[in-house]
């Protein structure tokens, strides 16, 4: 495909190195800093392009900009992307009629379900993510999985209405265990145990959630309803870290209700 990519920043920077890596051509970059779009369209070996210029020839228009900026800059575009065959933004939360203002293209989005936190990182990280490709037309959701699998990603479809739910779901997946990470950190280090011991640990119980379901991989003490074991180990955190009792009971009531144990483990939990 001939792609134009509008706001290059992390994502869309990422999406299109990763592109370009695969025999895609990034024809032209827009950006509203001038430098900015500089480096990108070096990167990508490509020519910045004007907002007040008819845009060229391309098959997709990938709009990366976000997520409360995308029907502005959608409006902003409207009047240039006549040779534009379809247009697609990167949010996994804002709907597909964000880009109404487009009235020639196909529309629809493409949200790479994976962090991305810097470009040539992202690009290289997409590679086996899955992405969620939602749109009203046949005709475009079979380009976008098409050039999915060009990047060696796993497309699936995503409803607009379930958008909102999705994201949640992305966020807890990406953000959640990374805070119960952050409180085992203190905790390993208040023990005198260094945080790198756990690493091993970690990576055993991901691939067990992945191969057997987050609730049948779970373990310990709160799965088997072993409350004396619990008290214990609050005992402990209010000696070392106090501020770490509500967070941990927290934790430990979701970890109850995913384990079916929520009514053995109540009473130290709240």
């Amino acid at each position: 495909m001939d792609l134009i990519l509008v706001g290059p920043g992390r994502a869309g920077l990422a999406l299109s190195i990763r592109l370009s890596r695969s025999g895609h051509s990034v024809v032209g970059v827009v950006a509203r800093d001038s430098g900015v779009a500089d480096i990108a369209a070096t990167r990508l070996n490509s020519v910045v392009l004007g907002w007040d210029e008819d845009l060229p020839s391309a098959d997709l228009l990938v709009v990366a900009v976000r997520d409360d900026a995308i029907a502005s800059v959608a409006e902003r575009l409207a009047p240039i992307t006549s040779r534009v065959g379809a247009a697609v933004h990167l949010s996994g939360l804002t709907p597909v009629s964000s880009l109404s203002a487009l009235d020639g293209p196909l529309l629809g989005s493409f949200h790479p379900l994976q962090t991305l936190p810097d470009a040539e990182t992202g690009a290289a990280k997409l590679e086996g993510a899955w992405v969620a490709v939602t749109t009203e037309s046949n005709v475009l959701a079979d380009r976008l999985f098409a050039l999915a699998a060009s990047i060696g990603m796993h497309p699936f479809e995503l409803d607009d209405a379930a958008k909102p739910l999705y994201h949640a779901a992305a966020a807890a997946a990406a953000n959640y265990p990374l805070a119960a990470l952050a409180m085992s950190e203190r905790l390993f280090a208040a023990a005198g145990v260094p945080f790198e011991a756990a690493g091993p640990l970690v990576a055993a119980v991901v691939a067990n959630a992945m191969s057997m379901g987050p609730n049948e991989a779970l373990t310990g003490p709160i799965a088997r309803g072993d409350a004396g074991t619990v008290r214990s180990q609050l005992a402990a955190i209010e000696q070392a870290a106090p501020d770490l009792v509500d967070h941990f009971k927290a934790m430990g009531r979701a970890t109850a209700a995913a384990a079916g144990s929520t009514d053995v483990m109540n009473e130290v939990l709240e």
